[in-house]
């Protein structure tokens, strides 16, 4: 029983906002991308996106992330992974694990009705993918302390949370997770997106640099032919360029053999990862040795692609977070979303009705601005700035645009709600779609640390000598 099934079965209306209506289409999808309905053939840019698993999702996460991935999702243009990052959860919620299945559930639910669509994206649970944490650990070992610990969020979280411990590696180590999670969907000669705000680019920089890193531990490569007992005085301009310590090889000690070649790469390469690998390349062009030495990308460094999110504060002007209580949720009733925005604040220079106001720095007027015509926008405007209508009246009619807007949706999610089955069989199918991408990724990486592949074939090829 796959995705298709949940798609026949299903009806395709609960997994499309296409035939929901125009309106709906702009606000909640974005240009629509064509094709059918088969599995994405991952041949393309390929996209990562996460959110941890807090629960059901407001329209403050619709705007600013799901919205936008929708949208990549349906471009034609990219391969899209979109998970649920449930181990990141522990990193501060390690204390109490109880609610984290079903906020995944919450989430996934809230992604399918939202836009996504397994058919066109890959979906699936962090911890599902236990490949992710085998990543982790071999990026953690080359990362250093001092990249960590200088991270600003880390260093802020530590001043600023009070009610809980974070003084643990997995708080500290949260950015090697995360770097491992981007990277574990790269491919060799594929652009590798992250969909990102200004905000968020620095997270995606110290991904860059721990793959960088990685690359120059596992991915530089000498020249075989230098072994050759011909190459002895390339070799010693090779030491002579880098500035390698110790002094160069001895002429009689070529053909190199194994523990001298062993030396030889071994010393060269500490120093290249000492100047790095551009400027050891300039080193070597003067010593005619630029071809001796190659870095292989054995993981594709992550790319930001800045999106713009519109604003979208909370009910009380702050940033709209669960943890303030300023959110309309997905699944919020008609009645409770105009029992919440006409309390909403506005313009705090509007003290009376007679007043004029400013649309500009209305919170209410922002939200006119996502889900309201343009007409109605002209007629918010115009009566803010004359105190032609009041904040009220304002108000409510924003309310009558974000449940024509927000219908849809929670229809969608009624649904998928009544068969929660459904949804963990997207999750379950959507992680086996990773894994696959996964293992191949990870032996790349195994052989790139360890060489076992190659150490067989040349005990293999001792072997078939011996015998012959």
């Amino acid at each position: 029983m796959g995705t298709r099934y949940i798609v026949a079965s299903f009806e395709a209306k609960h997994f499309n906002a296409e035939e929901n209506g125009e309106e709906e289409l702009r606000l909640t999808t974005g240009d629509q991308g064509q094709g059918g309905s088969k599995a994405p053939a991952l041949q393309r840019a390929r996209v990562l996106s996460g959110m941890r698993p807090t629960g059901r999702m407001h329209i403050g996460n619709y705007f600013g992330a799901l919205a936008n991935w929708v949208r990549l999702q349906n471009d034609g243009a990219y391969d899209c992974f979109y998970f649920i990052a449930d181990w990141h959860s522990l990193t501060s919620d390690y204390a109490d694990t109880s609610a984290i299945a079903q906020n995944s559930i919450e989430i996934m639910t809230d992604y399918l009705a939202g836009g996504l669509h397994p058919d066109k994206s890959v979906l699936f649970l962090q911890s599902l993918v236990p490949e992710h944490a085998e990543l982790h650990l071999l990026l953690s070992m080359v990362t250093p302390l001092g990249w960590l610990e200088r991270v600003p969020t880390y260093k802020e979280a530590l001043e600023n949370v009070k009610d809980k411990d974070l003084h643990n590696y997995g708080f500290l180590g949260y950015p090697v997770l995360q770097c491992g999670d981007i990277v574990m969907y790269g491919e060799p000669g594929l652009p590798l997106c992250v969909p990102v705000g200004e905000d968020q680019v620095s997270h995606v920089e110290i991904g860059r640099e721990i793959v960088r890193r990685f690359n120059m531990f596992y991915g530089l490569e000498w020249d075989d032919n230098l072994q050759e007992k011909s190459r002895a005085w390339q070799c010693g301009k090779i030491f002579q360029a880098l500035a390698v310590p110790g002094g160069t090889l001895s002429e009689s000690d070529f053909p190199l053999k194994d523990e001298k070649w062993a030396e030889f790469q071994s010393r060269a390469t500490a120093r290249v990862l000492e100047i790095g690998f551009a400027n050891a390349v300039e080193r070597l062009k003067l010593a005619l040795s630029s071809d001796a030495l190659r870095l292989i990308h054995i993981l594709e460094e992550p790319e930001s692609m800045l999106t713009k999110t519109p604003r979208i504060p909370g009910l009380d002007g702050r940033k709209m977070s669960k943890s303030y209580g300023n959110t309309i949720m997905l699944s919020e009733s008609d009645a409770d979303i105009r029992a919440k925005t006409k309390v909403m604040v506005t313009d705090p220079a509007r003290k009376r009705r007679t007043d004029p106001g400013n649309p500009d720095v209305c919170p209410a007027y922002d939200w006119h601005k996502l889900f309201s015509t343009k007409q109605t926008l002209e007629w918010a405007a115009h009566g803010c700035r004359t105190a032609g209508i009041g904040c009220i009246e304002c108000k409510a009619k924003m309310a009558d645009h974000l449940i024509e807007w927000i219908t849809p949706v929670r229809e969608r999610r009624v649904e998928f709600e009544r068969h929660p089955a459904r949804v963990l069989e997207v999750i379950d199918e959507g992680s086996k779609r990773a894994r696959k991408v996964a293992h191949g990724t990870m032996e790349r990486v195994r052989e790139a640390v360890f060489g076992w592949e190659k150490k067989r074939k040349e005990i293999d090829g001792a072997a078939g000598s011996a015998k012959a």
